[in-house]
């Protein structure tokens, strides 16, 4: 794979007075163009009225709670699914709900979404109304079944919206056609917090909390909001960076779920030092286990759970399941890779523009995972697919920057009608089904579509740089100060940095991972470094003396000591 660092450049220069150069350069490169951009106080949340649906959905809840009807949640099995539902139920009994319980679909008995099974399932505890959370945009044949049962249902997701919309009592999702609301970009658990909103509101001027009611702080729940955000890897545009910022901040201050804070003791995370990169590699996969190898119940119980013992217990049984996850990854991995070795070149000795890669052995929750690895691997679309019984295969597609992959699908069902029998997703990750027998002709298909859409230059990966940082700048406070800079994540990259270094020592720590010693040539300052799971055909060399780096400057805590450490995403060898 062909690997080049692009150094950002500025069209224009933009001044943010009273911050440090390297951040104005840094939020310049980011589109900030204003003070007003850096604002992180929820006074300068968006609201919700331009949201389509959301009237009627608060009205349809604040009926149910009036009347103490039956709500059930229907919520999705990866990390945004559990947040929306913990977050849904949790606030939904504090504003009065005296009725209300979740469902979320076991992925490998009934799959994704409010389905006709999940609604014959649901309607054994005979609820009123259900209101779908990461889900239902695209839930035609079960929303009609719920209709068909009397059952009420209040749509809200975050999911593109197909030709044909759900016949459901309220639909909320800022995607749907005809919603003018800026707030593309929220995840599901974003949505669910806008709703609940406008539900507090509604049920404030029915006269609600006049009878001794506690009227409920939604900003109490912003650390599950800011969780289920950063683990569904969606934009961090200026509305979701300050939910995040905010739900950070309560992290940091002990104001935090007890699942949420065990699940970060558990990762060795100190709760005032941490950050939004924290949630999305500590917490969100620990969380995302149990809806990969089991059900995703026990991760929703931890978020609802208040005892702090039972919490730990909870976490301490996710974080086995997610080790199981490693373990099981690891070997699929291992077939990939051999499946990619025997893959056939084309005449320039590439592999194809798109690849699909199917075993037999390999488990449906873990293959997406797997495909974005091996995406990341080799910068190409990947779809991974595994048997889902009864001769349906299950896919999971990652994809690389201008490839839409749901867009994608949609375009190789079009041209195979009746091939693929279900698809969804986004951009960049999506999902399908189709009968094993087709196989062959879909991993042509879409290397054809592959083959149309994407040229050279964009299966070259480019690592984005920040550019170099000066002598000065390898500081404790100017690492606190990219830190505490952020939210850093998608679409608001984390500041990364490139330049040559001396080579002081190196040695592998965890037989996978390299730790340096490293000397700027000019300036004769020394840093420590590492990178994780380096290729180890390679590292370590001990034939080298300088190499080029792309890193992040991050803070080592150890031992109740604070020193500076580059955390590396690059390197490459110059002698």
């Amino acid at each position: 794979m062909s690997i080049r660092i692009q150094r950002r450049f500025l069209n224009d220069q933009v001044e943010l007075p009273g911050l440090p150069p390297l951040l104005q350069r840094l939020y310049a490169a980011r589109g900030i163009r204003s003070e007003s951009q850096l604002q992180r106080t929820l006074q300068h949340l968006q609201g919700y009225d331009a949201l389509k649906g959301i009237d009627r959905a608060a009205e349809l809840l604040a009926d149910a709670v009036e009347k103490g009807d039956s709500i059930l949640i229907v919520g999705d099995f990866d990390a945004d699914g559990a947040t929306s539902s913990a977050l849904a139920v949790l606030a939904l009994r504090a504003l009065g709900a005296v009725r209300v319980d979740y469902l979320v679909p076991n992925r490998f008995e009934f799959g994704y979404g409010l389905s006709p099974e999940i609604v014959a399932e649901a309607a054994k505890d005979a609820p009123n109304l259900i209101m779908t959370v990461d889900n239902g945009i695209s839930s035609i044949e079960g929303v009609a079944e719920a209709n068909r049962l009397g059952i009420r249902v209040v749509v809200t997701d975050h999911h593109l919206a197909g030709e044909q919309l759900p016949n459901a009592d309220a639909i909320v999702n800022p995607n749907q056609p005809g919603c003018d609301s800026i707030t593309k970009n929220s995840a599901g658990v974003g949505v669910v917090f806008y709703v609940l909103c406008a539900l507090r509101a509604e049920l404030l001027s029915r006269g609600w909390f006049d009878e001794g009611r506690a009227q409920p702080n939604l900003a109490e729940y912003l650390d599950i909001v800011a969780l289920g955000t950063v683990a569904d890897v969606v934009q961090l545009d200026h509305n979701n960076r300050i939910l995040v910022h905010q739900g950070v901040q309560r992290i940091r201050a002990g104001y935090c779920r007890p699942g949420i804070r065990a699940l970060l003791e558990l990762a060795k995370r100190e709760l005032p030092m941490v950050c939004a990169s924290d949630l999305g590699f500590a917490v969100a996969p620990r969380l995302n286990a149990a809806g990969r190898l089991d059900d995703m119940s026990l991760g929703i119980e931890c978020l609802l759970c208040d005892d702090p013992q039972r919490a730990k217990q909870l976490a301490q049984e996710l974080d086995g399941m997610n080790r199981d996850r490693r373990s099981i990854e690891a070997g699929m991995q291992e077939q990939a890779l051999k499946i990619l070795a025997s893959t056939e070149l084309d005449d320039s000795g590439e592999l194809p523009n798109a690849l699909c890669l199917f075993d037999s052995e390999w488990h449906q929750g873990v293959i997406g995972i797997l495909a974005s690895r091996i995406k990341e691997r080799v910068h190409r679309p990947v779809v991974a697919f595994a048997d889902g019984g009864d001769g349906i295969l299950k896919g999971s597609a990652r994809s690389i920057s201008g490839f839409h992959m749901r867009d994608a699908l949609e375009r190789v069902s079009t041209l195979n009608p009746g091939m693929i029998s279900k698809f969804g997703g986004h951009a960049m990750a999506a999902g399908l089904s189709l009968d094993k027998q087709y196989y062959p002709t879909f991993c042509e298909s879409l290397q054809q579509v592959a083959a149309e859409w994407l040229g050279p230059e964009q299966l070259e990966a480019r690592l984005m740089s920040d550019g170099e940082l000066g002598a000065d700048e390898f500081s404790l406070q100017v690492a606190a100060q990219l830190r505490d800079a952020g939210p850093w994540g998608q679409g608001f990259a984390e500041p990364r940095f490139d330049g040559e270094f001396e080579i002081i020592s190196q040695k592998l720590v965890a037989d996978k991972h390299l730790k340096l010693v490293l000397a700027q040539p000019d300036s004769g300052v020394c840093v420590d470094g590492i990178a994780f799971n380096v290729d180890l055909e390679r590292w370590p060399d001990k034939t080298s003396t300088r190499v080029h780096l792309l890193y992040k400057l991050d803070i080592n805590h150890f031992r109740g000591r604070q020193s500076l450490q580059l955390m590396i995403d690059h390197l490459q060898a110059l002698d």
